[in-house]
């Protein structure tokens, strides 16, 4: 993917935001198994501006909570996230999940803070209708440029922290099912069935994981 020409990504995104409704990209497409090219002003500021719309468009109508650019065929380090949808007072508690509201991130990279894991379920919407157990950093600092141009540092924990390493995962080219545990890869209407309790520990009981 780094072979492409500006002019090239440029009309790759002139196609996506032309469209109603772009498909989400599925794994086995090149795009998501190629580590994206840096953003350094490819598109000028209104063509971002309608990336980013686009993107936003599409992960909230799938629903998810992230979405990276390669998840649209547009090979470039950019990703928006968001996590407002109302959540159990159980889950939010033992997952860590507080609302998170909308941000986009360019030429996103994380560290870990500390040393402290969590392992929960989680699903990618360019691997459509599975789940498996993902252990990550429990805390992670983020540094990113805004849209805008200015350079950012943000610490996440818990479910916000799962969100930032997933979706920066995608930009290198990496999916969810690469760091999770294989023995807990269930679909999703089995995961909805039996194992969409706040934690994982029947999941582990069950399947031997």
């Amino acid at each position: 993917m780094g072979t492409y020409t500006r002019e090239e990504i440029r009309a790759r995104v002139r196609d996506v935001v032309n469209e109603t409704a772009p498909p989400i990209v599925q794994l086995g497409d090149p795009v998501l198994r190629t580590p994206s090219v840096v953003f350094d002003g490819q598109l000028d500021d209104a063509e971002l501006a309608e990336l980013l719309v686009t993107m936003r468009r599409a992960m909230q109508n799938a629903p998810g909570v992230g979405l990276a650019a390669p998840q649209l065929g547009i090979p470039l380090r950019i990703a928006v996230i968001e996590d407002v949808i109302p959540q159990p007072d159980e889950i939010s508690r033992v997952r860590e999940r507080p609302p998170l509201p909308y941000f986009a991130v360019i030429n996103p990279t994380y560290t870990p803070v500390g040393r402290d894991t969590a392992s929960f379920f989680e699903g990618c919407l360019s691997f459509s209708g599975w789940q498996a157990v993902v252990e990550r950093h429990r805390t992670v600092q983020l540094e990113y440029l805004t849209p805008e141009g200015v350079q950012a540092t943000r610490q996440f924990t818990g479910w916000p922290a799962r969100i930032v390493q997933h979706e920066t995962d995608h930009l290198n080219g990496v999916i969810y099912i690469d760091k999770a545990n294989t023995r807990s890869l269930v679909s999703s209407a089995a995961y909805s069935e039996r194992w969409s309790q706040p934690g994982i520990d029947l999941a582990q009981r069950s399947l031997n994981f």
